[in-house]
């Protein structure tokens, strides 16, 4: 589906809100996000041989979230110039939110919906990845909101 159809689908107040600006901020987001969700996916693979793979869940967000905080900051919202410190502490918060929906919902995949599903294969790494997606929609609208507001 082409970006105009999904952007025509959206209620009259969003839609007007979908200036090419922000289309490409979007795009830029998802580029930055997605680099940003491998690191946290990949790095959960080695902290998993060290703890409990509910901990891993969640020390793999914290290192994924520095590479998003610089990368969003630089790349996606062009904060260059803002308050750093202003923007990390609302950045923290955004992202505070975030880690709690990853591990609940990874947590929620792995031990109910696959047993659930009789599915077992990599069940872990799965409901990890696809729950990191979930929550880079409701990051980004907490980053624009919230973190970059305004800029």
């Amino acid at each position: 589906m082409p970006a105009s159809a999904l952007v025509a689908a959206l209620p009259p107040a969003l839609r007007a809100r979908m200036t090419p600006a922000e289309m490409r901020r979007i795009g830029r987001f998802l580029l930055a996000g997605g680099f940003a969700a491998f690191v946290n996916w990949a790095a959960r693979f080695p902290l998993n041989m060290v703890m409990p793979f509910e901990a891993s869940v969640l020390v793999a967000y914290g290192v994924g979230m520095v590479v998003g905080f610089f990368l969003y900051r630089l790349f996606v919202f062009e904060a260059k110039t803002g308050d750093a410190r202003s923007q990390l502490w609302k950045f923290l918060v955004v992202n505070a939110v975030g880690a709690v929906e990853v591990w609940l919902l990874t947590i929620l995949f792995v031990r109910v919906v696959a047993p659930a599903m009789g599915w077992t294969l990599w069940v872990e790494p799965i409901s990890h990845a696809a729950a990191i997606g979930i929550g880079a929609a409701t990051s980004y609208v907490g980053h624009r909101l919230l973190t970059f507001r305004g800029v």
